[in-house]
């Protein structure tokens, strides 16, 4: 059966994403795949423990409908510690919403990915799998925004929280607001356990919020003790091999 289109989410839905805490993979800058994810880091933990405190705190996201996960074990921990604060909902797994399949890289450092297999060039690459058995990066746009129009689309006006990837934020914002060429020209980045939200006006998609990380910012933590990590360092910076 195809996925929804988003003239089938009814007027008012809504959509929170959180990427899940810093994984083990972050922290070893490895490609976490179904194989090697090893879940959370302890301050992986801690941070999406100060957004679940935040929510209860707020209760700005009160009232969810549904929780979701991927089946990805940073996905699912993050899930678990987020739902006493979204009133104890059980969180439904999807593949559907998992980050990008890596197929045989599973488990690679990127040092070692990128030895073997060579690094991709947006608008040049889109269409080549990351490695046999992996998505392409336009299969993987493709099949990330089909799962969050699907859960959205299961509960009719209600807030659908997703404990998901930054991949999967990023393909909300390529597919939904139709950047062209698979995003070519986006440069973002989500932190882990930050807050992105959009809504479903029924004639359009409105971004609510985008890289919400109040909670890892905040002044309780004190100076030197913030729960944000520095963005790696390919954020920002420009790798291409050649021209698109």
């Amino acid at each position: 059966m195809p996925a929804p289109t988003a003239s089938e989410i009814a007027p008012g839905s809504r959509l929170a994403i959180v990427r899940h805490g810093e994984a083990v993979s972050n922290a070893e800058d490895t490609l976490g795949g179904h194989q090697s994810c090893r879940g959370l880091t302890a301050h992986g933990r801690q941070q999406v423990s100060a957004l679940a405190d935040r929510l209860a705190r707020t209760g700005e996201l009160a009232g969810a409908a549904a929780l979701y996960s991927s089946v990805l074990p940073r996905a699912i921990e993050t899930a678990e510690i987020l739902a006493p604060a979204l009133g104890g909902l059980a969180a439904e797994q999807r593949c559907s919403l998992c980050e990008r399949h890596v197929g045989e890289a599973d488990g690679m450092s990127w040092a070692e990915y990128e030895a073997v297999y060579g690094r991709e060039v947006p608008g040049r690459d889109d269409h080549r799998a990351l490695a046999p058995g992996g998505e392409s990066w336009a299969g993987f746009l493709d099949r990330a925004a089909a799962g969050l129009r699907e859960v959205m689309a299961a509960h009719a006006g209600g807030l659908v929280v997703v404990a998901g990837h930054g991949g999967l934020v990023a393909a909300s914002l390529i597919r939904f607001l139709e950047l062209p060429a698979n995003g070519v020209g986006f440069r973002g980045y989500a932190d882990n356990s930050s807050l992105t939200e959009w809504e479903w006006t029924g004639r359009r998609w409105w971004l609510v919020r985008y890289n919400d990380v109040a909670h890892l910012d905040a002044a309780q933590w004190g100076p030197g003790r913030r729960l944000r990590r520095p963005a790696p360092g390919w954020v920002g910076a420009e790798h291409e091999a050649g021209p698109p």
